[in-house]
């Protein structure tokens, strides 16, 4: 394997899923997400979170671009999204034109997605319950479990390495110097899948998975 991300950085995406449409009424106080879980009412949300929203509607979206550096970014739009969880899509990508890692799409309308870095020196592995499987189109692959409220597309092989890594107890850190990847790349890899709930840390040297608190 040969580093293919050589020193591009990381960056974090943001979506609304497929089904969710957006109802913007000029004029109106409200803005409205119809998904499959039904309706989201925002009462008199700020002009940020309306033009933001749209522009999830669309697609991915680099909340710094949108927002232009405005402190909106930590006041109004994070906490909005945070509550809207469940209709947001979160794709990991490296500033090199090659595509998207992965993206972690919610499956059930309590679905949240806090990202919390592991330490260097925990271990970690898939929990037995997760399963990796080739979708219909036949790219990518897909991890998912009965016990997470995600599914994880795994669109490029730099993350599908380091779930294979995964599938026995290693640390972010031995993963890291195993595979032809910068570190940030491979731990912010490592951070989804934990915010996915597919990872789980390993509790002694036994290898025995336990919950993650």
């Amino acid at each position: 394997m040969r580093r293919t991300t050589g020193d591009a950085p990381t960056v974090h995406l943001w979506s609304l899923s497929e089904d969710v449409v957006v109802d913007q009424h000029a004029g109106s106080d409200s803005l409205v997400l119809t998904s499959r879980w039904g309706q989201e009412r925002l009462d008199r949300p700020a002009p940020v979170v309306r033009e933001v929203l749209r522009r999830m509607e669309l697609g991915p979206v680099l909340l710094a671009n949108a927002l232009n550096g405005s402190e909106d970014l930590y006041v109004v739009m994070l906490p909005t999204l945070s509550k809207l969880s469940h209709l947001v899509v979160r794709t990991l990508g490296v500033d090199d034109l090659m595509g998207p890692l992965l993206s972690v799409l919610p499956l059930s309308p309590a679905a949240p997605f806090v990202l919390v870095r592991q330490p260097r020196e925990r271990r970690v592995r898939l929990p037995r319950h997760v399963a990796l499987s080739v979708p219909e189109s036949g790219i990518g692959c897909v991890l998912e479990s009965v016990d997470s409220p995600h599914r994880v597309v795994l669109h490029r092989p730099e993350a599908a390495w380091v779930a294979t890594m995964l599938a026995w107890p290693t640390t972010p850190d031995a993963a890291s110097k195993a595979l032809p990847l910068p570190p940030q790349v491979t731990e912010d890899i490592i951070g989804y899948l934990c915010a996915a709930g597919m990872v789980t840390t390993v509790d002694d040297p036994g290898g025995e998975p336990g919950a993650e608190g």
